[in-house]
């Protein structure tokens, strides 16, 4: 496509919040901006079983501190599947580089979250990220991964 849009390779989206306005909101913005929201949970032992359910999820947004575990847990599981994760969090844990692609600092705004998104998936497609969104941080495994071919997890 010349003048076309690029073809998306992540559009579902799996949400983990236990805030619930915060969870309402990062739903709403995303629908509104075509992505498909496979589940917002705002439990590990909800996230689990749906991960291995064997759903089909681009991508998981998973908050650090959870009502009953921690988010490292979910990540740990969708890596485990390949399926890429990204923490959405007040405060990034040092084990994240490890679990996941990146992580997106909270307070953050629905630009920051959308830019991050699309730095995963240019990664994940072998191209060089744009512009990172501030408050973003994509792992450098993530991207060497990226840049040898392999899905990055």
């Amino acid at each position: 496509m010349i003048f076309g849009r690029r073809k998306r390779s992540i559009v579902r989206l799996l949400v983990v919040e236990d805030e619930p306005l915060v969870a309402f909101d990062v739903e709403h913005m995303l629908t509104e901006q075509k992505f498909e929201i496979v589940a917002t949970v705002d439990r590990v032992a909800d996230s689990l079983a749906i991960i291995a359910s064997g759903t089909d999820i681009h991508l998981v947004l998973v908050d650090v501190v959870l009502a009953d575990g921690s988010g490292v847990d979910v990540a740990r599981a969708a890596q485990a599947r390949g399926i890429p994760v990204m923490f959405v969090t007040g405060h990034c844990p040092g084990e994240a580089e490890a679990v996941a692609n990146g992580c997106l600092s909270k307070p953050y705004s629905d630009r920051d979250l959308v830019g991050a998104i699309r730095a995963i998936e240019a990664n994940h497609e072998g191209r060089k990220p744009p512009r990172l969104p501030g408050g973003f941080r994509l792992f450098e495994h993530a991207r060497a991964a990226a840049g040898n071919g392999a899905i990055a997890t």
